[in-house]
């Protein structure tokens, strides 16, 4: 049976590579895709949408047929721009001391 020597460079290797995949994983926010570049959109299905904002599958349709969310729909897929859900988030947010109380 042959030997393998293993070197101090080969280590070196090994954590480079290693620690290159790991930062890949956490770009890509641990769903196992791609890490999302910039200008690229990112994309989320119905149940992701449902469970980010904390709505039903019916409240989401409500508010895709009013025309409060955006969506694209691929084939018998509805898919939802991430981009867009954030920023609708950021646009309906309130701070409840404005009405002018102390």
């Amino acid at each position: 049976m042959a030997a393998n020597i293993i070197t101090t460079e080969d280590l070196e290797q090994f954590k480079v590579e290693l620690f290159s995949e790991l930062k890949m994983l956490i770009e890509s926010n641990g769903n196992g895709s791609e890490p999302k570049e910039p200008n690229q959109p990112r994309w989320l299905k119905s149940y992701q949408v449902q469970r980010l904002l904390g709505i039903s599958p019916g409240t989401l349709q409500t508010l895709r047929i009013n025309g409060t969310i955006p969506f694209t729909k691929l084939g018998g897929t509805i898919l939802y721009n991430q981009d867009e859900i954030h920023k609708l988030i950021q646009s309906n947010t309130r701070n409840p001391f404005s009405d002018g109380r102390k």
